[in-house]
């Protein structure tokens, strides 16, 4: 209880927290079964509060928002329903642009990409906030200075092996 008073969670990081602090295994799963039947967890709430305040007060676009989900162990389906009606009505052209002007100040400014390590450095930014290669190579094309550097950005960035 003192743990939910102080943050929401997911049954899987409460489940987690639990069975580092519970003498028996089976004292979890009560617990859990419990907070469930009572309504103080519930994943869907849970996935689909994490995901608003991801999109509207972040401004993370859907690929980061699936993640960060994930990694709450938010199952798939519920995960990608609740991100789906977080961005319901937005468009992921509108939410770079926001996200530019929010987080990237000097390249709203039209400042910041002049050269290939800028562009480069801004297409990577983007890309872990969870926005898709194509419209983030549109918006800063609008905004680059040399526009035909970015073709060769995303091309290194492509043969470049993920770790």
């Amino acid at each position: 209880m003192k743990s939910l008073a102080v943050r929401a969670a997911s049954i899987g990081d409460l489940s987690t927290r639990l069975r580092r602090k519970a003498m028996l295994a089976s004292d979890v799963a009560a617990t859990i079964a419990r907070l469930k039947d009572v309504g103080y967890l519930d994943d869907r709430r849970y996935a689909e509060t994490f995901a608003n305040a991801r999109v509207e007060n972040e401004g993370f676009g859907r690929r980061r928002v699936l993640n960060d989900l994930r990694s709450h162990r938010i199952e798939g389906n519920l995960a990608d329903a609740a991100v789906t009606r977080a961005l319901d009505g937005k468009a992921e052209e509108d939410l770079i642009e926001a996200w530019i002007d929010r987080r990237m100040p000097s390249v709203a400014a039209g400042r910041g990409l002049g050269t290939e390590r800028e562009l480069a450095a801004a297409y990577r930014k983007l890309l872990r906030a969870g926005f898709s290669p194509g419209p983030v190579l549109r918006a800063l094309k609008k905004r680059a200075a040399n526009p035909e550097i970015l073709d060769a950005v995303v091309e290194e960035e492509e043969e470049e092996p993920e770790l």
